[in-house]
This record gives structure tokens, sequence and C-alpha cells, in this order.
């Protein structure tokens, strides 16, 4: 014999009207897209500048964005997290929280540290938690053979955890020390650059639709 249980069923809240919605997506798509470029390693002589004053210059070239470097060479925060931390550690948290508060997307770039991402930028994701939310994230890696592959493959369940929305897309240098000459130009980049074009491209759209539906209804309601 077949039995039905009947559930009661919360009603959803209305959506917005369709019109708010297309203003705050025409509105969204000609204001530029605030990106916070993360250059991840701290260790001492990184080669993660070299990646990252190139990957800085696709990013202007590719209009559209508005810029905010987070160095983490730059950041000294300690392991140890706080509800209520000391003078001297706000002080640090000054330097990058606000940038990634502002922020309507991120582009991390990251070595491969034994297989997977720096304690630095693990440290500075957990000192955080709303800045995260509902913002794209791009990856930009490098490291050899792999290509530091497997450390964007470590950060993508870590930043959807926090409710972030990673790219597809990644661009990542493999033996990237033989790859760039001394002044930082790339030695052979038709490939690198039509890869970060896609990825710069796929990282505005999802800005900029996230961002207007934020403005239609606020993440989580």
């Amino acid at each position: 014999m077949n039995t039905t249980t009947n559930v009661a069923v919360s009603p959803v809240p209305p959506v917005s009207s369709a019109s708010s919605l297309d203003v705050a997506l025409t509105s969204s798509a000609a204001t530029p897209v605030r990106v916070a470029v993360i250059i991840g390693s701290n260790r001492e002589g990184r080669f993660g500048p070299v990646v990252a004053e190139w990957v800085l210059r696709r990013v202007r070239e590719h209009g559209g964005f508005e810029v905010d470097v987070v160095d983490l060479a730059e950041v000294d925060l300690p392991t140890s997290l706080s509800y209520s931390p000391s003078a001297e550690v706000a002080a640090e948290l000054a330097k990058v929280s606000p940038k990634l508060a502002a922020a309507d997307a991120f582009l991390v770039l990251t070595p491969e540290y034994n297989h997977s991402y720096p304690a630095s930028l693990k440290n500075v994701i957990d000192w955080h938690g709303a800045e995260w939310q509902a913002k794209p994230v791009a990856f930009v890696s490098y490291g050899g053979l792999s290509g530091g592959l497997r450390a964007v493959e470590h950060l993508r369940p870590v930043l959807a955890e926090l409710h972030a929305v990673t790219i597809r897309e990644t661009v990542s240098f493999h033996n990237a020390g033989a790859l760039f000459d001394d002044d930082g130009n790339h030695r052979d980049p038709q490939r690198a650059d039509e890869a970060v074009r896609a990825l710069l491209g796929q990282l505005e759209w999802w800005a900029w639709a996230l961002r207007a539906a934020k403005e239609v209804r606020p993440y989580g309601e």
C-alpha cells in the first residue's frame, strides 16, 4: 500500500523584479572590477614577484579591472588565530583585510611546496571569512614539472568552504624559472597570453555577475 506524507514547505522569499536585476547587471558591467592580486609566497629567494609582474601587466592591459596587490611577504600574521588580536596583529591585518573586503574578485598566485600551497597563503585565508564570500577566485600557479597545479587543486575545496567561487581556467607555469628572461619577460608568450586572457575574461564575468546578484539580494538571504 502506498502512503503519502505531507511535508510543510516554507515559502521561498520573492525574488526582486527582473527590471531590478537588469539594472544591477547593467550597472555592474559598467563598473570596473576591483581585483585583489595575492602573491602567495613569502619564501626567501622566491620567484613569485617575477610571475606577479608578468600577470599584473596582463591584468592592466586587459582593462576593466582596478588592482590591489596583496604581497604576503609584507604581512606578518601569526599562525595562532584570535578573535581579539593584539594591537600588533591588528596592524598587520590592516595591511590586507581592507583590500580583501573591498575586492570584487581575487587572483591568487601560488607556487607548489611539497605538493601543496604555502603556509603563508593558508594563514591569510584562515584569518578572514566574510571577505571571501560570494566572490570569484582565479589562480596562476608556478613550479616544476607540475606547474603548481597540485597547489591549485588543494586550494579549491578550502575556498569553497568559505563560499568563494573558483574559476575553472588556470594559468600554470611549468619549470617556471626557465620560462622568463632576466627582465621578467616570458620567452615564448603566445600560449601564456591566450591562457591569461581566457582566465581574466571568466574572472571579470563572474565578478560582475556575482556583484550584481548581491545588489539585488544579499548573499545567504
